[in-house]
């Protein structure tokens, strides 16, 4: 960038840092909403709490059938985004 443009756009700093903190808080929420970890951590709760008779088998089979659409919809975005396993 040459000394004249930086100085006739220097008034659009402002907006170039806004957009930068907006996309990095986006990168930030889609890792966390499609970091897996949480998911099968949560099918491991789920499971426990079957096998100490804290919920019963209809409730573990509706749960446990969300949070596998879940990981399914996890391994799309992951594939999709070129993230790999």
């Amino acid at each position: 960038m040459g000394l004249i443009t930086g100085i006739l756009t220097l008034p659009l700093a402002p907006v170039r840092g806004t957009a930068w903190v907006l996309d990095q808080v986006v990168l930030a929420a889609e890792r966390e909403y499609y970091d897996p970890a949480p998911v099968r951590a949560e099918l491991a709760a789920l499971e426990r709490a079957l096998t100490e008779g804290r919920i019963e088998e209809d409730e573990f089979d509706r749960r446990e059938d969300e949070l596998l659409d879940r990981l399914e919809e996890i391994e799309a975005y992951r594939r999709d985004a070129g993230h790999g396993s």
